[in-house]
């Protein structure tokens, strides 16, 4: 176990903690405790992501636990979180949203899995790492939303965390359908060309065999 496999660990073990702090009655929501210290954790937990592969690449310590363990904690910090959120927060995040963003997690390991298999890899896009950007806004927002619908900044100046929220929400949706789209369409051009060399290769078998079969 290396240290991007340790800080991986830390993600999937906050898991657990995020559900707890926004779903115990220990914690007060009297001045927003409660939604601050989940903000946080989450913010903390999704930094790890790009930590954790930043440092497995530069100290030469990627491994195959780490490519289970890396995928596997951001699918299921996204999903607690969301499906906290649908219990928590339903009129802004519906269940419909939660399961349309989990779904497309599940898509994307599963043609993984497959092009794994095939012996090629589908690279994560811009625009899947800019859906993580959003996902963290949104997440955050709708948290916060729990206890602020807007915040007042200065004098007349109103900061609107729920349209905020609802926004990110939606956009997310969005590119949650349309990275999936080109995940697939990546994966799709790679296993055609595949299918096509492989009926090139058996072709080319076949004809040799033929023509070593001596004439009688």
């Amino acid at each position: 176990m290396n240290l991007p496999n340790y800080i991986t660990m830390t993600r999937i073990f906050s898991i657990p903690l995020l559900m707890w702090i926004l779903l115990s009655t220990r914690f007060t929501s009297v001045h927003g405790e409660k939604e601050l210290l989940a903000s946080a954790l989450f913010i903390c937990a999704s930094i790890t992501d790009g930590i954790d592969g930043y440092l497995a690449r530069k100290r030469g310590q990627i491994t195959t636990l780490g490519m289970l363990l890396d995928p596997l904690a951001d699918k299921l910090l996204i999903a607690a979180a969301f499906v906290t959120l649908v219990q928590l927060n339903p009129r802004l995040v519906p269940a419909w949203v939660a399961v349309v963003i989990i779904g497309r997690e599940f898509l994307v390991s599963g043609l993984r899995s497959i092009a794994a298999s095939e012996g090629f890899t589908i690279e994560a896009s811009d625009l899947g790492k800019f859906k993580m950007l959003v996902q963290i806004v949104s997440v955050v927002a709708a948290i916060l939303d729990l206890r602020w619908q807007e915040w007042r900044v200065y004098k007349s100046f109103v900061f609107s965390v729920h349209w905020i929220a609802l926004v990110a929400i939606w956009y997310m949706v969005f590119l949650s359908l349309v990275s999936a789209a080109d995940y697939f369409a990546a994966f799709w051009s790679k296993i055609d060309r595949r299918v096509v060399k492989r009926r090139r290769r058996a072709f080319v078998l076949s004809r040799r065999r033929k023509d070593d079969v001596p004439a009688t």
